[in-house]
């Protein structure tokens, strides 16, 4: 792969990572104790003393988040190792066989670690 064309794919996956960062604050926040790490952040109400209902809802909410949070953190993995092998020389080469993969297949998804052949076993 060219300098020009590794430089726009990394360009594309810094903005794809401030992106996941602004969407995992918007369900969660960064873990204290792991700062690579992020956890679903909890309702500003007190369950305590609301009625059911009331609790259902921040229950349901904080369901809702944990799963939104955990795809968004699976993303954010992807594209963050992705980064880091552009930065160690391995990017562009498949995880399985170590063959390249396909051009078409980094421009579709730059955080891809696997060639076409192997996608079933990404991630």
């Amino acid at each position: 792969m060219d300098e020009e064309k590794l430089l726009a794919l990394k360009e594309k996956l810094l903005r794809e990572k401030t992106l996941l960062e602004e969407e995992l604050s918007t369900v969660g926040e960064r873990d204290l104790r792991n700062p690579d790490d992020w956890v679903v952040a909890s309702a500003d109400m007190d369950v305590s003393g609301s009625d059911p209902s009331e609790q259902a809802d921040a229950f349901e909410a904080f369901g809702e988040n944990a799963g939104i949070l955990h795809n968004l953190e699976v993303r954010y993995a992807n594209v963050r190792n992705a980064l880091t092998r552009i930065d160690d020389g391995t990017y562009g080469i498949c995880s399985v066989c170590g063959e390249d993969i396909e051009e078409e297949r980094l421009e579709a998804n730059p955080a891809a670690d696997t060639c076409i052949a192997h996608k079933d076993n990404e991630y």
